[in-house]
């Protein structure tokens, strides 16, 4: 008799453990707020600062596991458009033509702003020519311009370039104007051809890969006119305050339609640790995260 309850209960615990088991698997594979699997398209202008703040919500969330991928503007639209992905994190909001695409089928877009970025303009150390002003960014953009001067972009279909084309109310760049491939080979371009003038996000130079760090540190920002006739580089103060001609907003965009690892992802990037990282790397938080002062008698 003992035997056989013993037996009984070993086969309880084991139906118990084998339902455990699948129930965590299961678990694993769903997608929910802080656990399972999902995955996110992000601007590929951006992935210093994004892949920052993953590897801490990775670490934070162990369950956690967000498949991102790293793509020009144009094809994160895409992939949106399509249903190839429904969360993006972009430098800007969608347009309410894209926005339609979500809206018939009754799915609400959550817009998080995480952060300020600046388009910099990036040039040699020893360049003396590292003024300039909105207009002269036009007319080079419209190729009036009686400077000569180089521009290079990361990608025909970037942010960066979608970003300048709006203000410079240009749709085709004159020869002295072109796209490399990546953000990368614009750096290590303009290291190469220090006379040059490079667009990037100001968090490749605040926080380069290790396989550029030391193209970045022999180059400098370009300070652009401001409406106050200053000249400005895109400080971490004055993205904040917006006194930098070339600021955009940063944005997790999320079209789930119900909450997943998008709506936690976004949740860690306004969070005070998320709004910490911001703060580290250079560029402006949204929020600016308390400081706790304490005095001692």
């Amino acid at each position: 008799m003992i035997q056989r309850n013993g037996t009984f209960i070993v086969l309880v615990l084991f139906f118990v453990q084998s339902i455990l088991h699948s129930c965590g698997q299961q678990s694993n594979k769903e997608e929910h707020v802080t656990y399972g699997q999902g995955k996110l398209v992000a601007d590929e202008s951006l992935y210093p600062i994004v892949d920052d703040e993953y590897e801490i919500f990775a670490n934070s969330y162990k369950r956690a596991e967000i498949k991102i991928t790293y793509l020009p503007e144009k094809d994160i639209i895409s992939q949106l458009m399509t249903d190839s992905n429904n969360v993006a994190i972009m430098s800007r909001l969608l347009s309410k033509s894209e926005a339609a695409h979500f809206e018939k089928k009754n799915i609400v877009i959550r817009n998080t702003k995480f952060a300020i970025d600046g388009i910099a303009l990036i040039t040699g150390k020893n360049n003396a020519d590292s003024l300039i002003t909105i207009d002269e960014i036009k007319a080079v953009f419209n190729g009036t311009s009686k400077r000569n001067l180089t521009f290079v972009f990361d990608n025909p279909k970037s942010s960066t370039v979608a970003y300048l084309m709006e203000i410079t109310g240009v749709k085709d760049f004159p020869k002295n104007v072109y796209a490399l491939k990546t953000n990368k080979e614009v750096i290590k371009y303009v290291n190469e051809n220090p006379k040059a003038i490079g667009i990037v996000s100001v968090a490749w130079m605040k926080r380069p890969t290790p396989d550029i760090a030391k193209e970045v540190a022999n180059l400098n920002f370009v300070a652009v006119k401001t409406v106050k006739g200053t000249y400005e580089k895109p400080t971490q103060s004055n993205l904040k305050v917006n006194n930098y001609p070339l600021i955009r907003d940063l944005y997790l965009i999320n079209c789930q339609g119900k909450a997943g690892l998008g709506t936690g992802f976004a949740a860690f990037l306004a969070s005070e640790i998320g709004q910490r990282i911001i703060l580290k790397s250079g560029l402006a938080p949204d929020s600016l995260p308390s400081r706790q002062i304490k005095f001692r008698n």
